[in-house]
């Protein structure tokens, strides 16, 4: 994992996305033990309590639990607790982005939906 320090995002937030998309990925499984704040300190080079707030925002939402003395693992409805908080944070809010520019672009709805679908298609075409 690469860090950016020149996001606005913060940090904390850039390392509970990771551990997210490594969730989904399938390299982080259920049950799984996640590191440890001070070991993605380490990998990191990052304080242990920034490291420790994206450990904790996962344990907060559900997506990690803790076992006292031994650390956090990946829960059992952590796939679906981050597709559905990507789906109705993340993409809700990148598609009222796309829709509020399409309107200062005067880009039509049908236009739009189309634009969408040949995006679509061409990830289809590289795999993804």
């Amino acid at each position: 994992m690469i860090l950016n320090s020149d996001s606005i995002k913060p940090i904390y937030i850039q390392i509970a996305e990771w551990l997210e998309t490594e969730i989904l990925g399938g390299s982080l499984g259920v049950d799984a033990k996640v590191h440890s704040q001070y070991q993605l300190a380490e990998m990191l080079n990052i304080n242990p309590a920034t490291a420790a707030k994206g450990l904790n925002l996962l344990a907060d939402d559900g997506i990690l639990y803790k076992k006292r003395g031994l650390g956090m693992f990946v829960s059992t409805e952590a796939k679906s607790i981050i597709l559905s908080k990507r789906k109705n944070q993340t993409l809700a809010r990148l598609v009222e982005e796309v829709v509020k520019e399409a309107e200062h672009l005067h880009v039509g709805e049908d236009e739009l939906v189309a634009m969408i679908m040949s995006a679509k298609s061409k990830l289809k075409g590289e795999g993804k």
